[in-house]
């Protein structure tokens, strides 16, 4: 059985643009996803589970105490909460931390099941010391630690193919051999200044299914015989499709889908256990995020069912 981390979703009052209306970020989905996939029978209520917020321990061990303090306390300045992208309250704290305990849970879970997954997370963008586009805290980063430090894990594979450089989780890990950051993204958007992940791969705007995938294809196995992990995360970001209003690529949403069951093969096939944080998506169809996000859940409960 795939296991599947769900945190609740609580109400933002977002900050409004030029013309008054709500700048969009689709925080839906999260209820969607989950939705769609008991609507379709491609789950039932026992692949869904509620984690516990995160102890904050395992935070301190990837992020700056201060920091940490900051975000608890609302204390957080001005500047740092205008590049996290929406503002804070006692309620967007907890749910962080329930979504970063619940990819802890999952990294426990895969080690039974083969692959366990979360409705959320793949905040990439958080720093050791702050956060930004729309990450507070970095759930695989915290994860990575926690496998790491109770011996769980002796190395660890990042697999971040969101659109967007998984620039904070590429800084976390740099000098930490046991963790191998790849991040597979495009050239030309967020965020401006990339940082430097083991190895970074980006594409230009209007990359189409057949680059994507066939350096996927040659790029992944030759990372997993070359870092020998025993240990998965996968940043399962949709951004990638052609429709995404954020992304700048032009994959399919097909093509979307045979990058997740690529990756999927590949865990299968050396034997690893994986993890998958959901990352981005952002199409001004809600109908056409929700059915992405859904196609790597449908993926790898026909793997590891």
């Amino acid at each position: 059985m795939v296991y599947i981390a769900y945190a609740p979703v609580y109400k933002l009052s977002l900050p409004t643009g030029p013309n008054g209306e709500p700048h969009r970020f689709p925080m839906l989905k999260y209820e969607l996803i989950p939705e769609q996939l008991l609507y379709e029978g491609t789950c039932t209520d026992e692949n869904f589970f509620a984690p516990s917020p995160v102890d904050d321990h395992w935070v301190l061990g990837v992020h700056a105490p201060e920091y940490v303090h900051q975000l608890k306390a609302l204390t957080v300045p001005a500047q740092m909460v205008r590049r996290i992208g929406f503002p804070l309250s006692p309620e967007l704290i907890e749910r962080e931390w329930i979504i970063t305990q619940g990819t802890i849970d999952c990294a426990l879970l895969a080690m039974k099941q083969g692959c366990a997954m979360n409705v959320a997370g793949g905040t990439h963008h958080a720093y050791p010391d702050r956060g930004e586009g729309f990450c507070l805290l970095n759930d695989v980063g915290v994860a990575s630690h926690f496998l790491l430090e109770t011996g769980r894990a002796k190395r660890i594979l990042v697999i971040d193919l969101d659109v967007h450089q998984g620039n904070g989780t590429a800084v976390m890990f740099q000098g930490e051999d046991r963790v191998f950051t790849f991040s597979m993204h495009g050239k030309d958007n967020y965020p401006l200044k990339k940082e430097q992940s083991d190895l970074d791969i980006a594409f230009p705007t209007g990359t189409a299914d057949d680059i994507y995938l066939t350096t996927l294809y040659e790029t992944l196995p030759r990372l997993i015989d070359q870092h020998q992990p025993d240990f998965l995360f996968y940043v399962a970001g949709v951004d990638i499709v052609a429709t995404d209003r954020l992304g700048k690529l032009a994959v399919s949403r097909e093509g979307c889908r045979q990058r997740d069951q690529f990756v999927f093969d590949k865990a299968i096939e050396y034997g690893l256990p994986i993890v998958v944080s959901m990352g981005g998506g952002y199409s001004p169809r809600i109908a056409d995020i929700v059915e992405a996000h859904c196609n790597t859940f449908r993926v790898a409960v026909g793997k590891f069912s």
